[in-house]
């Protein structure tokens, strides 16, 4: 089966953990490629790699800043990752929610077994 190509849309791009680095870094503002390379310790043509494939789906956007090119994240590219996993939210909570009861059925237990140390 052939692979689907990492810039067909926001899942596949951010499916790659170096790529995922780098929103983490945009996500305190915009930035350089200078400083992402310093932050990830990559090679700058490594970043500028992540960096296109992440502007071809749109999560990142870039803006010229004089002779600087600075990135920042588009938090709206995300939304159907952001979507996606909300739909398991409720499924989650519910089996925290279980495992909370369970876990306070046994406390009770254990204090009603009469067993003081």
């Amino acid at each position: 089966m052939a692979r689907t190509a990492t810039t067909a849309d926001a899942f596949n791009a951010v499916a790659e953990p170096r790529r995922r680095q780098i929103l983490d870094a945009l996500a305190a503002g915009e930035r350089p490629v200078n400083d992402l390379v310093r932050l990830l310790g990559l090679a700058q043509p490594q970043v500028s790699k992540h960096l296109r494939v992440l502007r071809e789906v749109g999560v990142v956007e870039v803006r010229e800043d004089g002779r600087r090119r600075l990135y920042r994240v588009n938090g709206l590219a995300l939304k159907p990752i952001h979507d996606w996993v909300r739909g398991y939210e409720r499924a989650w909570s519910e089996r925290f929610d279980a495992l909370d009861d369970v876990l306070k059925d046994l406390e009770t237990k254990e204090e009603g077994d009469g067993s003081d140390e």
